[in-house]
């Protein structure tokens, strides 16, 4: 077993993310990476620290021909018996990241079409008045092939569920195959977060400079909100996608939220949540008695729902 591998067995048996093994060695997590992918070497004296927090002597981490045992790093103590990890091979690791990147296109899709799907409700409503014949349907029918499309994402999922549940052991070689696929995609990545962000401050550009354009007119009124959740629609697509290719690589490595601690303790209500939703409601409310428009503000809900999943993926819950 290489050095790159032992780290990543032996911070695992500690129950620490590559932020805590970073934070307690003085270096950044990127570097932490790099070591479990075997892109680069600590130096000696980080190898000294190493042997120190493992619990292992500098032997069993550099030499090749040393394998881990039971023994050779404690395991945290804890007043339970820890179940027996689930073995992953490569083929299965591949085999979920294709159908990761598979279910990330057919679910960002489906928030697209969920969030433009009261477009054409809004753009009847003010050029033809005739909403409920032709609008209302088509907006059904939309939100019907979102929801098709997120139980196909679903269903494609089920056999890997054991990712978010159970520890897991990969076996030699998946953990620097898939650390290297995440290095490359960490820039496409960060890029995708802040096209999304962009695209949700840009949304409103196209109402100012329609209103300014042309007043206030039925046509403006179709065209100021269809542009304008059409930029929504477009940013929470792409971080939605690429928040679920990330969570991809973050699960076999068991990191930032899927940490073997993390699944024991379970699923804690999220702070971030609560607080989306009383503005949520704080909103709906607002808006409603300001316009009058009971029949339409109604859109808020839905549209708020089909956010909730941003929102986790933005501001994950962190359990200490």
């Amino acid at each position: 077993m290489i050095l790159a591998d032992k780290i990543i067995e032996l911070r695992k048996r500690q129950g620490m993310s590559q932020e805590e093994l970073a934070e307690k060695l003085g270096v950044s997590r990127q570097s932490v990476s790099k070591w479990e992918g075997a892109q680069s070497t600590p130096d000696l004296n980080r190898i000294l620290q190493l042997s120190e927090i493992f619990g292992v002597t500098t032997d069993t981490l550099l030499k090749d021909t040393e394998e881990l045992s039971a023994g050779n790093a404690p395991v945290q103590e804890s007043a339970e018996t820890e179940p027996p990890l689930r073995k992953v091979s490569m083929e299965e690791a591949n085999s979920f990241l294709t159908v990761n990147e598979k279910r990330s296109k057919l679910t960002s899709i489906g928030v697209f079409l969920c969030i433009i799907s009261v477009i054409p409700l809004i753009v009847l409503e003010e050029l033809t008045g005739f909403s409920d014949l032709i609008g209302v349907p088509l907006m059904f029918i939309l939100i019907a092939i979102a929801v098709t499309l997120f139980i196909i994402s679903g269903m494609k999922m089920k056999p890997y569920q054991y990712l978010e549940k159970e520890g897991i052991d990969t076996e030699y070689g998946v953990s620097g195959m898939v650390n290297e696929k995440k290095s490359k995609y960490e820039p496409k990545f960060t890029l995708s977060i802040i096209t999304g962000v962009v695209l949700f401050i840009l949304s409103f550009v196209p109402t100012i400079i329609i209103e300014s354009l042309m007043g206030e007119t039925a046509l403006t009124g179709a065209l100021e909100p269809s542009f304008f959740l059409g930029l929504i629609a477009i940013g929470v697509g792409v971080i939605v996608r690429s928040s679920i290719s990330m969570n991809g690589y973050r699960k076999l490595l068991e990191e930032d939220g899927f940490t073997r601690e993390e699944k024991a303790k379970g699923h804690a209500p999220n702070p971030a949540i609560i607080v989306y939703w009383c503005v949520v409601t704080a909103l709906y409310l607002s808006i409603s008695f300001l316009t009058k428009r009971w029949d339409m503000t109604w859109l808020i809900w839905v549209i708020a729902a089909v956010l909730n999943p941003v929102v986790v993926i933005l501001f994950p819950n962190k359990k200490k």
